[in-house]
């Protein structure tokens, strides 16, 4: 996927969401997206070669290395920005669906496109729905991750020594970690960036859900009226 491309999505992913997907959008794609591109994966490029212990025995160093690092740091926010994003995209498919489909039946016979969507891209009906379960799903992936990163490196810290005593290790070793201070700066920095993202998430469905029920009130209120 060349830039034009991926500028387009993002584009269409900016034109159909509220003020606080603007938010939540810049920040995905300035404080998480770039970083992690431009800077995360240098720090932990090295995190295996420079990880030492010390003894010579074969296979204790990996073997240590596996047990304090299950699943890199680079990996998981890899796949954490990946399913962050994929609702996005489903909110700009469902949009391209329903123009496809509006357009279909004004080619068929004529302008019916009223009778379907006054305006493909407003989100109402299943649209509104597809846009709320996103930020729901969006807000959940984040949450998950975030207990993962807690389970696997607590409190979100890398230390700068580690104790080792699995086997083949022939008793209690000494490991270090490679730029542990510099790996838990940008491994914090992640964690609350997710934080805030959640956050805009929850308020803007929050939002949603509000203007929708202060919609059907005023409908239900002006019918009565009548």
């Amino acid at each position: 996927m060349n830039w034009s491309t991926f500028e387009g999505l993002l584009s269409g992913v900016n034109k159909y969401s509220t003020a606080f997907g603007r938010i939540w959008l810049s920040l995905v794609f300035i404080f998480r997206l770039l970083v992690y591109l431009v800077a995360a994966e240098r720090v932990w490029s090295d995190d295996h070669k420079d990880f030492d212990c010390n003894t010579l025995q074969p296979g204790c160093t990996n073997v240590c290395f596996d047990h304090f690092f299950p699943v890199s740091h680079i990996r998981l926010w890899a796949l954490q920005l990946i399913l962050v994003t994929c609702p996005s995209l489903l909110v700009i498919m469902h949009v391209a669906y329903r123009e496809a489909k509006a357009q279909r039946l004004r080619e068929a016979g004529g302008d019916s496109r009223h009778l379907i969507y006054a305006n493909p891209g407003k989100k109402r009906g299943g649209l509104w729905w597809t846009y709320l379960l996103s930020l729901i799903f969006k807000a959940g992936v984040d949450v998950v991750f975030l207990y993962i990163f807690y389970r696997f490196y607590r409190n979100y810290t890398l230390p700068r020594l580690v104790k080792c005593e699995l086997p083949p290790c022939p008793n209690v070793v000494d490991c270090f970690i490679s730029r542990p201070t510099e790996k838990n700066i940008f491994t914090l920095f992640m964690v609350v960036t997710a934080c805030v993202c959640v956050v805009l998430s929850l308020v803007e469905a929050a939002y949603l859900i509000g203007k929708r029920c202060r919609e059907c009130l005023q409908a239900g209120g002006g019918q009565s009226r009548r």
